[in-house]
Order: structure tokens, then sequence, then C-alpha cells
């Protein structure tokens, strides 16, 4: 394997494959990324079983990339990344000699790496489904925002760690929860899937995946099969594994009637919440209280260590009735931080029963965080 490459179009592609690369990896073959070399294109893999990321260059422009000899070769990842970011020369040369040993060299530059053989590299399915959906990237990555933040980090609730796609014809719903709160997003797709589909994709997955992808208005495929998922996108491929285990049922979380609803500018109650939690510690769950006295919302917090604190805010609500509830201040604020409307709606059961986020703006979002009784 022989080619001249330019240095920018090497480094976008090492960076995209270099997410699936696991430092922890007990299997030395899955550090590195594998180069496969043709006259038609340079492609490029990394796989941690956990994720696959391949994407190719175009070897039809000698601009860009010009082919001396054909072949393949894995190179360690962490160090054709360092070394490919830090070489100042505009062309990076890589050539493979003697089998397994790999020279990347530049005008004044010479690196020499102990390779690995392609042939060591486990068997990467990346064979698409017949059927598939497409999102747009500017849906697909609000979704993820609106939801991801939600899922939960405890390793021993695994199905709760994902976030759950469930199709049912042209609807797709999205739910994350961490059993405190919940993230849902409904949107209707352009065409109706072939198949009902209920699945959980891991969300630090899907968090990575839109870190990689453009803010483009182009389309991602969604190939979904039993044990995994992959997207495709321009000349990206990413493969994803799927959490098995039944994802509970969320919509019996959801309160059908409400006692009173109460509405108000978002960055406004974000502020209060913000300030008002300033004197709550870690061990107090970030507790804060809101009531409410006519068209006027009280919010207050306190700790026996720290000291109190009492802000008042103007709101409108759709009735008379006044309403005390406690909740964790930061699952309210990322509730929040969701919506990308200047107005929200907060809709309250009770005193200890979920409160719900909503927007006018947004019908698509709906958010919920359980209140703490604090007697």
């Amino acid at each position: 394997m022989k080619f001249t490459i330019k240095k920018e179009i090497l480094l976008d592609a090492l960076n995209k494959v270099s997410k699936a690369i696991s430092t922890k990896n007990v299997i030395p073959v899955l550090a590195g990324i594998k180069f496969n070399l043709t006259k038609k294109k340079l492609t490029l893999t990394a796989s941690d079983n956990d994720i696959t990321i391949q994407t190719y260059i175009d070897c039809n422009n000698e601009e860009i990339i010009k082919v001396k000899q054909e072949g393949s070769i894995i190179i360690q990842g962490k160090y054709i990344l360092d070394i490919v970011r830090k070489l100042p020369d505009p062309y990076i040369n890589i050539e493979v000699v003697d089998e397994l040993k790999i020279l990347i060299y530049t005008e004044n530059s010479e690196f020499n790496l102990n390779g690995i053989s392609e042939s060591e590299y486990p068997t990467v399915d990346l064979s698409e489904s017949k059927n598939h959906i497409e999102l747009s990237t500017e849906l697909l990555k609000e979704i993820v925002y609106q939801t991801s933040f939600a899922t939960s980090i405890d390793e021993n609730k695994a199905i709760l760690n994902g976030i759950n796609f469930n199709i049912v014809g042209n609807i797709l719903e999205c739910n994350a929860t961490d059993s405190y709160r919940l993230a849902r997003k409904v949107i209707s797709l352009g065409n109706a899937a072939t198949e009902n589909l209920n699945i959980v994709i891991p969300s630090r997955n899907l968090v990575e995946f839109i870190k990689i992808i453009d803010d483009s208005d182009e389309t991602v495929k969604i190939h979904i099969f039993n044990n995994k998922i992959l997207f495709k996108y321009q000349n990206l491929l990413f493969q994803s594994r799927l959490i098995n285990g039944t994802y509970p049922n969320t919509s019996n979380l959801l309160p059908k009637d409400s006692l009173v609803k109460i509405h108000f500018n978002i960055n406004d109650f974000y502020n209060v919440v913000d300030r008002v939690s300033i004197l709550t510690s870690d061990k107090d769950k970030n507790i804060v209280t809101l009531e409410t006295d006519g068209n006027k919302l009280i919010m207050k917090s306190s700790s026996a260590e720290i000291g109190r604190v009492e802000e008042k805010m103007y709101i409108t609500k759709d009735n008379e009735i006044d309403i005390k509830v406690s909740f964790s201040a930061k699952y309210m604020m990322d509730a929040l931080k969701s919506f990308s409307t200047e107005t929200v709606e907060l809709a309250f059961v009770g005193e200890i029963k979920p409160i719900v986020l909503k927007s006018n703006e947004d019908e698509t979002l709906t958010q919920l965080v359980l209140p703490i009784r604090t007697y």
C-alpha cells in the first residue's frame, strides 16, 4: 500500500472513525484503524464491538489523493491520529514496507510504525436492510438533544441507558427516562414503516453519531436489524448495537388531567431556578420548592449549613388554584434547556404527582419531572 493524501481530508476521516476506538479494549487489533486502499477509494474502519464506524475517500481526484499501490493494513489509531494532526505539511505520504512496517513521511518528517495484518481484523458486517427510515440531520440531532439527557447512567438499569425508538406506521415516538424524569419526542415520518418497530439504542452511541454529522439539510438513512442499527450519512456508515430487553411503558406516566397550569417565559423561569439552586447542596439533590400565590410564583430553597433564598416572579395561570411542590432544580433545568421555544407550560396534578412541561410552540416535545417529598 502506498499513497499521498491531502492532510485535512485524511484528518477529517480519522477524526470520524476514531470515535469507535476504545483504549480499554482487551483485543489489541481493535485499538487500530483498518486502511483498505483500492484504485477507487480509501476505506477507513474502526470498531470496539459496541459501535463500528466506516468512512471512505474517493480516489478520483489526484489533488486529494494519489494512489501508487493498493493494499490493506491496520494502523494503531492513537498514533496515526496524533501524527497526522501534528504534521504541518499539506500533503502526507503513507507507505507499507516489509508487509507490516508503515512509513509516514513528508518533506521534513518521517515516522515508522508497526502495523497489524488486516487478516487479524474481525469481520465487520455493514450491510444495509431492504427497508429503512429517513430523518433529516437537523431532526435527528434535535431528537437526541431533547431526550438523551434523561437516560440513566446506572449500568444496573441497562434498558434505561438507551433511547427508545417506537415506530408505528408513520409515527416515531422517542422516549428516555431514568425513572425520575421522562423526555418524549413524537414526530411524523415522511413514509410509513413497513412494520412496527420498538428498539432501544444506547444513548451514548447516538450522542457520538450526532457529533460526527454536519448541520446540513441532508438525510440520514436508518437501517434497523434485530440486534443492531446502521446509520448511513454521506460517505459515512455508523453501526451500533441495540440494548436487549423490553422498554417500560412510559405512556401511563403522563397524567391525563391537570389541577392547574402555569405559563411563563422559559429564560426567566430558568434563571430563577438557577439562582435559587445556588444555596442547595448535592446531598440535598438540589431540591427547590415552588409555590403559587395568585399570579405570583415564589421559589425557595434552604440548607441548614448554607442558608436560605427566596425569589418571586409573575406568571399566568389557567385557574385560581394555588400549588406547592418541590423538585430537583437540576432535572427541571435540564428539561427547560431542551425546549427551543420562548414560553413553556407547567401542568401540575398535585404535590406528589408528575410535573409535565409542554410548549404550544412545539407540540412534538413533552418533558416530565417527578416531584420530591420534603416531609
